[in-house]
């Protein structure tokens, strides 16, 4: 492992608080920055583990370049290099997807789900099984509060690196998109 790597991962780790002890001595073996067990704390932060590789990069560097914004990420990609964006991409991204265990979603919210499916097309870009491809990103079982915030914020534009997806989400009434996260989060 190069030293530069060594150094990110301790920056990062320094970064969103983690103790001594939680620090990288390898990229592949000691990595635990977003929850342990690729499981996020927080339910506002998204699960990385398994994420598609493309999309991962692409959130890095429009961070990195202001093209979206957060508190905790935004610095934490300011100081990284594209070398050091495509490791941590590809290192999350040959991770398991964990399991939340979140609740499954009634009939009715699934049925609202899929109407509104049809209705917006999510299925066009994240696929049948919402497993996201390249710079799509994976949404089933993707953490339910995240997911939702996620779609609102696009609908809002106060998430402004992809206004396509504010578009689709300005076409969807704010009902459809509980159901989408309830049924996204399930799944």
């Amino acid at each position: 492992m190069a030293l530069k790597h060594l150094a990110l991962i301790g920056l990062l780790a320094s970064l969103v608080g983690l103790p001594a002890t939680a620090r990288a001595d390898t990229l592949s073996d000691h990595v635990e920055l977003c929850g342990e067990h690729g499981v996020p704390q927080d339910k506002s932060i998204p699960v990385i583990d398994g994420q598609q590789e493309g999309y991962l990069y692409l959130q890095l560097r429009d961070y990195k370049n202001g093209d979206r914004r957060n508190d905790v990420m935004s610095p934490i990609a300011e100081a990284l290099e594209r070398t050091d964006m495509m490791a941590l991409a590809e290192y999350f991204s040959k991770r398991p997807w964990p399991n939340l265990r979140q609740p499954q979603p009634t009939d009715a919210v699934v049925a609202r789900a899929l109407r509104a499916n049809a209705s917006i097309g999510c299925t066009g870009c994240h696929l049948g099984e919402y497993q996201g491809a390249g710079t799509q990103p994976r949404l089933a079982g993707q953490a339910r509060d995240y997911t939702l915030q996620t779609m609102l914020d696009f609908r809002s534009r106060k998430r402004a690196n992809n206004p396509g997806m504010s578009d689709l989400m300005i076409a969807a009434s704010e009902e459809d998109l509980v159901a989408m996260a309830d049924y996204l989060a399930g799944r």
